[in-house]
């Protein structure tokens, strides 16, 4: 069998897989849409070609011996945007995975490591294929060498053999030089001869064949104009010439048989696309994603209660109240487990919920109890009219507070590492999806007993560990409180008018259907506006609108894809109207109708209070957080969520622009806090600042670039994500970053100092004294390191952010009870707290929550509370 080679330009497939694909990341932020694009091309040609042998070129610097010629070669290139450079590292690691061996050469470009492989290559008669999306290569096809140059995309390729290239050009291969001597390369910076195109290039070159030849005959070239270009640009046309020629005898330190493709390490393979979270990728591989297997398991001794006594309950004991799902709203409990110091004892849901004995112990304020997710237990049971209290202790709030990037969705995690004890998964008890049954009842018991006792185990350390670290209060003061008010407010729930939500989704579908008839007259036909294949077509064939990429299937028609194109034609708006109309009513309208509780017209989220690393609350089942504001018909989906009694009313209270008053605090920036001080504009302020105005000359468009620059720069924003954001170029956005730092000089040195503080430490803190562990911000890895730095900039931010609003729902909560008033806590959004109220005690109201708001923590700015009520949610925004 012919040896086959493959050598890829590194550098120009990353590129062409980074602007290809959407900006994406991962679940642990880091950005990886160019390491995804370049492992599906990766993948393909492995699958597609099964090379023998297989090299990846990379260019090792900016300055190769092509500047000795020119120094301007390849000036004017944009700066490589960090989301982009922090990914080549993962590139090189995806290589080294699949043992692809990979090259860079300093003084000389990817294309020349390329060319002089590829020559050698077909000297020994192998057969060589070249995979780029830079046109140059072009120059190293013959009969043994073929060039696929990617098209739209990033899979899709072009394949030029010595006839392809005569058919495209009119050309012969070595000629591709002479025509970029010709008409020069402004992506490279190749000057060629002013006034040439590719068009009269390729007709001198017909004609004389090469730069030389047309300088040859000089005489015979017809146009004044361009005989008057040739003849001023002779350096010139030879100089670009050579810089765009290849060297094919570069001082490479391997050879061909340095390329052996060895077979690829799968396990290794797969390890690294779970560490990106490339699910998709892994099934292509056929990776399960299936749990290893429990290990042998210690005995146990416990009992089985049929008749539960005061000689079986102490004043310090672990509880768990069993659920197999997540829903502890609906969840039927399996039983109780309890430990303490007269032994361990698994309790039969019935037993448990008819005897007094237990309920009484379960209500006693005085019996300490240890209760893993005491949210879930107290919700449970409250469903059950079991008001339990006396908790102290949650294993899932301590460890989530000791540290907030471990796992804690499965027990077993909870405790992994942490003691010297086994205990099995839940799907090892219970099955998964359809197969998921009642387990035997002492397997059942063995498990839930075994939950107490790792409870009771894990209780000192993970106390130890929190009074080392000084958290021992975010657990008792913060947490811990706040657990059973989410816990009340999920139980009391929010009521929704069924009849308002169906009238939305009426009017909805009426405006899809407005919609979709003017997407057909703007159209011409009507066609299947969700098929993004036929509108595809419409768009980017029919309509000619610039495609922006294209797949197997068809054209992109992604949000980012039409974004970019709305200013081209009317339809774009359209049919983005369209999408986000159909979401409200599908995700919105529709999702919201299936989770009222007919019982009580309310929908019962629930709070997640231990999911995000920044200390921030998210809700599900449904997702409250994240009803639209930005569109008008988002917003009015908030005119169905009412006070849940007559006469009653919604107060909704906000914090004003919190994060960048506590930036303004930990940074201690003069400019920053005057404005805050002064009650002024931050966003109007930083727009005077930055565009050197008045008050009274600061535009609309000035304060919306100001605002999204004042809440990304905590972020780590880049001149790439500024220049995405706000539709401007990359200078411009880099000269607005500057200013802003020269206008809060003290915003910078923050962001410097938190990033060697979090180098020294390993992690960050907030005001309340949250960590966020961040190990990963020395490490060698750029794109890690990058991810890593910009948590550190913003976890002190946005963490204390949440504590302060966690704070202020706990003071709230003992002032509402206090005062006896009949006000409650409903729903926690961002930055607002959502209570309903009888309209008498609205003036206390007005009064009463912003004071508590505003001074849950002092800050050397004052907090600022926006507030307001009314019918609706709606209303009261």
């Amino acid at each position: 069998m012919k040896k086959k080679l493959i050598l890829i330009d590194g550098n120009s497939i990353a590129y062409r897989a980074f602007f290809a694909l959407p900006l994406l990341s991962n679940d642990k932020g880091v950005h990886t849409n160019a390491i995804y694009g370049f492992t599906m091309m990766l993948m393909k040609i492995l699958e597609d070609e099964k090379p023998s042998h297989m090299l990846v070129a990379f260019d090792a610097g900016k300055t190769t011996f092509r500047h000795s010629t020119f120094k301007e070669y390849k000036g004017g290139r944009q700066k490589t945007p960090p989301e982009l450079s922090e990914q080549f590292p993962l590139v090189r690691q995806l290589l080294d995975t699949y043992g692809i061996a990979r090259y860079e050469l300093e003084n000389y470009e990817a294309d020349d490591i390329i060319g002089t492989l590829a020559q050698q290559a077909s000297k020994e008669d192998y057969e060589v294929k070249v995979i780029s999306g830079d046109r140059d290569l072009l120059q190293l096809v013959d009969e043994q060498v073929t060039v696929s140059m990617t098209k739209k995309g990033i899979t899709e390729v072009e394949e030029f053999t010595p006839a392809a290239i005569l058919e495209k050009y009119e050309l012969t291969p070595e000629q591709i030089v002479d025509m970029k001597g010709l008409m020069g390369d402004k992506s490279d910076n190749i000057p060629g001869v002013p006034g040439i195109g590719e068009k009269t290039a390729i007709k001198l070159l017909k004609q004389f064949k090469t730069v030389e030849g047309v300088y040859e005959n000089i005489d015979e070239v017809s146009g004044a104009k361009l005989l008057q270009n040739l003849s001023e640009n002779k350096e010139q046309a030879l100089m670009s010439k050579e810089l765009a020629t290849i060297n094919t005898d570069s001082p490479i330190e391997l050879t061909v048989n340095d390329t052996l493709r060895p077979d690829a390490e799968m396990d290794k393979v797969a390890e690294f696309f779970k560490s990106l979270g490339f699910t998709s990728l892994l099934t292509k591989l056929g990776v399960s994603l299936e749990n290893e297997p429990t290990e042998e398991l210690e005995e146990i001794n416990f009992e089985v209660l049929e008749i539960i006594s005061e000689d079986h309950l102490s004043n310090d004991s672990s509880l768990i109240v069993e659920m197999v799902g997540e829903n502890y709203h609906t969840e039927v409990i399996q039983g109780f487990g309890l430990s303490n110091e007269k032994g361990h004892f698994f309790i039969p849901t019935t037993v448990g919920l008819e005897s007094n004995v237990f309920k009484t112990w379960l209500e006693d304020e005085r019996a300490k109890k240890n209760v893993y997710d005491a949210k879930g237990a107290y919700v449970a049971l409250k469903w059950k009219d079991i008001h339990l209290k006396g908790v102290d202790f949650d294993p899932l709030l301590a460890s989530y507070i000791n540290d907030p990037a471990q796992s804690n969705k499965e027990f077993s995690d909870l405790i992994n590492g942490k003691i010297n004890f086994s205990i099995q998964t839940a799907e090892s008890i219970y099955g998964k999806g359809a197969k998921q049954a009642q387990p035997a009842k002492e397997l059942l018991a063995d498990y839930v007993v075994r939950k107490t006792i790792a409870i009771s185990k894990l209780k000192e350390s993970l106390e130890e560990s929190l009074r080392k670290n000084s958290q021992y209060e975010l657990l008792t003061e913060l947490e811990l409180p706040l657990t059973f008010i989410l816990g009340d407010m999920e139980f009391e729930g929010v009521t929704v008018q069924e009849e308002t939500l169906k009238k939305m989704g009426t009017e909805l579908a009426s405006k899809l259907k407005e919609l979709e008839e003017k997407i057909y007259e703007l159209a011409g036909e009507k066609f299947n506006i969700n098929s993004p294949k036929q509108l595809g077509v419409i768009l980017f064939e029919k309509l000619q609108l610039p495609s922006g990429k294209k797949t197997k299937t068809g054209y992109s028609t992604s949000a980012d894809v039409l974004e970019k194109l709305e200013s081209e034609h009317e339809i774009i708006r359209m049919i983005l109207h369209f999408r986000q109309v159909g979401k409200l009513n599908s995700t919105y309208v529709e999702g919201l109708l299936k989770v009222i509780n007919a019982a009580d017209s309310k929908v019962h989220t629930r709070f997640n209070q231990v999911l995000a690393q920044t200390g921030r609350l998210s809700s599900i089942d449904p997702n409250l957080q994240n009803i639209p504001i930005r569109l008008e018909e988002g917003r009015k989906i908030r005119k169905a969520f009412v006070a849940s009694k007559k006469d009653w009313v919604i107060f909704a209270a906000d914090y004003s622009q919190i994060e960048l008053r506590v930036l303004a605090h930990i940074a201690q920036d003069e400019n920053l806090m005057e404005a805050f001080k002064n009650d002024f504009d931050v966003h109007t302020k930083t727009a005077m600042d930055v565009f050197h105005v008045n008050e009274d000359e600061v535009t609309s468009n000035m304060r919306r670039q100001a605002k999204a620059v004042n809440f990304g720069i905590v972020y780590g924003i880049s001149d790439y994500g500024l220049s995405q954001g706000l539709g401007i170029t990359r200078k411009e956005a880099s000269i607005f970053i500057e200013k802003y730092f020269a206008s809060y000089p003290k915003v910078k040195d923050y962001m410097s100092d938190i990033i060697q503080k979090a180098k020294l430490d390993g992690f960050v803190s907030t005001i309340l004294n949250r960590r966020r562990y961040i190990p990963e911000i020395t490490s060698s890895n750029f794109n890690v390191r990058g991810f890593a730095e910009r948590t550190a900039m913003n976890t002190p931010i946005q963490g204390s952010a949440a504590d302060i609003i966690k704070k202020a729902m706990i003071l709230l909560d003992e002032r509402l009870k206090s005062e006896k008033l009949q006000a409650k806590l409903i729903l926690q959004v961002h930055d607002e707290l959502i209570l309903e109220a009888p309209k008498e005690e609205l003036a206390i109201l007005e009064k009463l929550v912003p004071e508590v708001m505003e001074h849950a923590v002092e800050l050397v700015v004052p907090l600022k509370v926006d507030y307001n009520s009314g019918e609706s949610w709606f209303e009261a925004k």
